[in-house]
This record gives C-alpha cells, structure tokens and sequence, in this order.
C-alpha cells in the first residue's frame, strides 16, 4: 500500500474512533467493513471467542448512547457530504441493525487481530494501532501545550501588575498630584 493511500486509510480509522463512556473506541460495524466481512461474522468471532474479551476490551452500547452516536455520525457525515452506513440505512431486508453495537476498545481491537487471523486483518490492525498511537502522541502535546499557554497567562497577568505599577510611577513623577500648601514665607500682621 503506499504511503498516500496509508494515509487516506489512517484518516478513515480516526473518523471511526469515538469517545464513549470516557474510551476511545471503534464500532464493530466499522471494523467488519475495514476487515471486510460482514458485522454479523465479526461478532459470531467474538462470540465464539468470548473469554478474550472483557468488559474493558468490548461492550454493547446501550439506546441512549447509540443514540447519541448516530446523531454524531449523522453530523460528521452532513459536514463531510459522506455516506455512512450506520446512519443512512437502505430499504430492505437485512438492511436494518436488529441488535445495537458492540464497540471495541484500543485492547479490543488488538485482540480482534488473535480471532481474525486474515493477511487483510492483520494489516488493518497495525494500521488502527498506529493511529491509536498518533492520538496518545497528540493528546501528549496539547497537555503540554496547554500547560505552556497556562504558564504563559499567569505570566503575562504578572507583567501586566508590574507595568501598572511602572506606569502609576511614571505618572506621579510627571504630575505630580497638588495639595494645599501652607504659603511661603512670613505672615504678616
């Protein structure tokens, strides 16, 4: 694959990352289309395999969450102009989810590697993890940089108090502020 289309294919894995339940996780219609079988054999595989994934590898998502998700989807896709099948559903039978989702976590997207034993799985695998890196990576830098713009504020907050200061100096120096003076001199009687 070259490096281009590697590229094109990391970007489509990213868009199918979701944050749920505080986890970055991959639905397991968008997995079986990237392994290229159907969602019903990805999870008859996990099924029959199912002690290799616990609850913090995979889970099914409840009505409100895929709600919620399909509501993203449908925005992502309007913004993007793109087709998704989890959201625009075709007539006809079969076209339709019976069941709602399971979404796979980072481990259980590694684990799928172990149950889907394919050339195409094992590549799509190291191409879903070398993005899931790419967003640990990220996430590194923009703490860091938030902390640096952070630091940066409470500094320039500082600056500012001391330039005030400066500046009310100044300003007493080149005029000076006028109370009432007991005149000069002798009095006279």
């Amino acid at each position: 694959m070259s490096s281009n289309t590697e590229l094109i294919f990391q970007e489509r894995i990213a868009k199918s990352i979701y944050v749920i339940r505080d986890q970055k996780v991959m639905m397991d219609s968008d997995l079986a289309e990237m392994y290229g079988v159907g969602t019903k054999v990805l999870n008859q595989a996990v099924k029959r395999n199912i002690d290799r994934f616990p609850d913090d590898f995979m889970y099914q998502l409840t009505n409100e969450e895929w709600g919620i998700l399909q509501a993203k989807t449908a925005t992502i896709n309007q913004e993007d102009s793109l087709r998704s099948q989890s959201v625009t559903l075709e007539e006809g039978r079969g076209k339709h989810r019976k069941y709602l989702p399971y979404v796979f976590t980072e481990q259980g997207v590694a684990m799928l590697s172990s149950v889907l034993n394919s050339p195409v799985a094992i590549h799509v695998n190291i191409s879903i993890m070398r993005v899931f890196v790419k967003m640990r990576q990220w996430a590194a830098n923009y703490e860091d940089l938030a902390m640096k713009i952070d630091e940066l504020n409470h500094n320039q907050n500082e600056h500012n108090e001391h330039i005030r200061h400066i500046y009310q100096i100044i300003e007493e120096l080149v005029r000076p502020k006028l109370s009432e003076r007991k005149p000069i001199g002798y009095k006279m009687r």
